[in-house]
């Protein structure tokens, strides 16, 4: 990206909306034969770490705002991906669970996922994709 070609280029905050996209339309085309957006893989992902998240925690650790979570949830209930549980602590939360269904389609989506990462990984030298991920870390 030179600012010849792009004015924005020279901007830390373009770079990085840039790398965004390209990663998010390459991963969206990984995913697109299995039926599953990103941000549901990254639910099921949250879900299948095993902890017993609220929505609102859910939300946070999927980089989704709670409304569009509510959204996602009950397209994921629909297609038989997910259930929700009343929480035994606090009976006014609810958690998620994946269902066998879930967990078996986001085996298969983790793959592609994986693969994706791995093509990402080999655009840089050995260690600069880790270097990379603790970069863009301290971001967040």
């Amino acid at each position: 990206m030179t600012t010849e070609l792009n004015p924005l280029g020279n901007h830390l905050s373009y770079a990085l909306a840039a790398a965004h996209r390209s990663v998010t339309q390459a991963l969206t085309v990984r995913l697109k034969k299995h039926g599953i957006q990103i941000e549901a893989w990254r639910v099921m992902e949250c879900l299948d770490a095993g902890t017993k998240l609220s929505m609102g925690e859910l939300a946070k650790q999927a980089l989704l705002n709670p409304p569009a979570l509510s959204k996602l949830v009950d397209r994921m209930v629909s297609d038989g991906l997910v259930h929700r549980q009343i929480a035994t602590a606090d009976q006014r939360q609810i958690n998620l669970l994946l269902t066998n269904l879930g967990r078996r389609r986001m085996l298969q989506v983790r793959q592609d996922v994986e693969d994706e990462d791995r093509a990402l990984a080999e655009q840089f030298d050995t260690n600069d994709g880790a270097l990379l991920i603790q970069l863009l870390s301290q971001l967040s």
